[in-house]
């Protein structure tokens, strides 16, 4: 479209007028004015030389005098090589002047450009700028609540400090009674021989120990740990881990009232069988032994074939008697009929000694 408006400007100003004025052309009919005007422009270029030619000729006609005079007149030099010369030197000047025009235009375009960038960096900036500024305003609210909830921390951490220093007061004076009521409970423990390990809602941990004796001086026995756990019907159940578990068999649950009574006849139990026990713990340094509590039954390792299994009465070593209740090789029974000791009331220690020493011939 510039095109045909660049046509119609070098035709005639009048014609880009009324197609300025005229919207209603379409894309075909521009396309066939187009041509149409760029053929009248070269005729009428050609007629306007022929016109200038004509013109010229007339005019030295006019200044003759005679058909002779013409034949021999010369044709004069034109300065600046005529009508053409000067027709080019004007087209050259135009064509220059329209260079430099189109150079100022694309220089202002540059600038035209660089301004719309600098306004569009520039409107970039102001938005950034309000952004930040009602950054700023939010922070300053912010900070605002900030300073109210700190001065409200500093009076509730003035109150803790107040409320701390009386808690301290009484925590002073609950360690100084916790200390005194330990006293008390080591005193206590002292008495009645058993300390306490620990305790919760369900379960407490208890020690028994052993009343000191002259032949348990150089032999003392670890205490025996026992275990009470309450269920939710307010009865208690007792554990002894280990080989000690037979010592709470009768006596292993019961109601809360009944927990001293079961106590105490566990570690009259314990007591009555602290010598045998005793002995056994002195045993293990020497033989592979086993003692079953529950079945009064100390089994006798004395190969990875022989068992011997030995009974102990009720009342060892004062009452009760050792016997021997079987042997036993790869699981089968052996008569051990001539396993006997020289005397009936033999300890657990002759009875090992006399197995070990024994052949293993048996039948």
């Amino acid at each position: 479209m510039a095109d045909v408006r660049g046509v119609l400007q070098l035709c005639d100003p009048v014609l880009l007028n009324l197609h300025m004025d005229s919207d209603q052309l379409d894309s075909a009919e521009s396309a066939r004015m187009v041509v149409y005007l760029m053929d009248s422009r070269r005729v009428q270029k050609v007629l306007f030389r022929q016109l200038f030619v004509l013109d010229s000729m007339m005019s030295l006609l006019e200044g003759l005098e005679s058909a002779q005079q013409l034949v021999m007149l010369q044709c004069p030099p034109h300065p600046g090589g005529g009508a053409r010369g000067r027709w080019k030197s004007l087209k050259v000047q135009n064509r220059s002047g329209l260079e430099e025009t189109e150079a100022l235009l694309r220089i202002q375009l540059d600038q035209v450009d660089q301004i719309q960038t600098r306004r569009q960096t520039l409107t970039q900036l102001i938005d950034q700028l309000n952004q930040q500024r009602r950054q700023c305003d939010h922070l300053g609210e912010s900070l605002q609540k900030a300073q109210n909830a700190l001065q409200s921390c500093d009076h509730q951490l003035a109150q803790i400090r107040a409320e701390l220093e009386a808690v301290s007061n009484q925590l002073i004076n609950w360690q100084r009674i916790r200390d005194e009521l330990q006293r008390c409970v080591s005193a206590a423990q002292d008495v009645m021989h058993i300390n306490l390990l620990s305790f919760d809602q369900s379960q407490l941990c208890v020690a028994l120990r052993p009343r000191p004796s002259s032949h348990l001086s150089t032999n003392q026995l670890e205490p025996l740990k026992l275990s009470v756990t309450w269920s939710h019907d307010d009865r208690f159940h007792l554990e002894v881990g280990g080989e000690l578990s037979g010592l709470v068999e009768g006596c292993s649950t019961g109601g809360r009232g009944q927990l001293s009574a079961a106590l105490l006849n566990v570690l009259s139990r314990y007591m009555g069988q602290v010598d045998l026990l005793t002995e056994i713990q002195t045993l293990r340094s020497s033989f592979a032994i086993d003692w079953r509590a529950s079945q009064r039954l100390l089994v006798y390792l004395k190969s990875a074939s022989l068992v011997y299994h030995l009974e102990v009465g009720e009342g060892y070593p004062r009452s009760g008697r050792v016997r021997l209740r079987s042997v036993r090789r790869d699981g089968l029974a052996l008569d051990s009929s001539g396993l006997q000791p020289g005397r009936p009331d033999a300890s657990l220690t002759e009875w090992l000694v006399l197995l070990s020493a024994s052949s293993d011939g048996l039948d």
